[in-house]
């Protein structure tokens, strides 16, 4: 498979591809979460409607060349969020991104989405393992990796610094490998792995 579906369920969530037409609810979204967003985040400094549109049309570029695919996260239709799939991080590798609008946190829902777009991306011809990256300070974001069952392969110190208020300028970066995925997925379900 060369692209993800546009659609991807689980469980309560249904994440579908970002649409240019979904400028109005995104800004809405956005900026209803900028307290939440803005110590891990850098874009947020210039959130507004004109960003937003500029992130949508992004979105639909990145999807028609193959180097990245973004997702709305909705909930019963609602957007609560947007999560992706990005080629960011060298051959093999896909980098998996996400947010929740914070009234819809600490219920599993990014942990959800996280699952969806690992088991998607890994069905792509060519990716052979995905990432997780987030400042060291962001442990909301260390914490999905972890239930997951990412393996913590390196932190670095970025070069620039922080680039957000909550940032401590230490990129920590998680891996999971087709195998481990495989291996997981089929103690879920029961399935012993041969």
């Amino acid at each position: 498979m060369n692209e993800p579906a546009e659609v991807l369920i689980s469980g309560e969530l249904e994440l579908r591809r970002w649409r240019t037409g979904d400028v109005d609810v995104l800004d809405r979204t956005i900026h209803e979460s900028l307290d939440h967003l803005a110590p891990w985040m850098p874009w947020t400094v210039n959130a507004g409607r004109r960003h937003t549109a500029e992130f949508l049309s992004r979105s639909h570029e990145e999807w028609e060349t193959g180097q990245g695919f973004g997702y709305a996260i909705t909930s019963q239709t609602v957007v609560i969020g947007s999560c992706g799939l990005w080629r960011r991080i060298g051959p093999g590798g896909l980098d998996i991104g996400y947010w929740l609008h914070p009234g819809w946190g600490g219920r599993g829902l990014a942990t959800q989405a996280a699952a969806a777009l690992v088991g998607q991306g890994l069905r792509l011809t060519g990716v052979d393992h995905v990432e997780i990256h987030h400042d060291a300070a962001n442990s909301a974001s260390g914490a999905v990796a972890r239930r997951l069952g990412f393996t913590e392969v390196e932190r670095v110190p970025v070069p620039e610094g922080p680039e957000a208020p909550g940032q401590v300028g230490i990129d920590v970066a998680w891996r999971m490998t087709a195998e481990q995925w495989t291996t997981r997925t089929a103690r879920e379900h029961g399935r012993r792995v041969i």
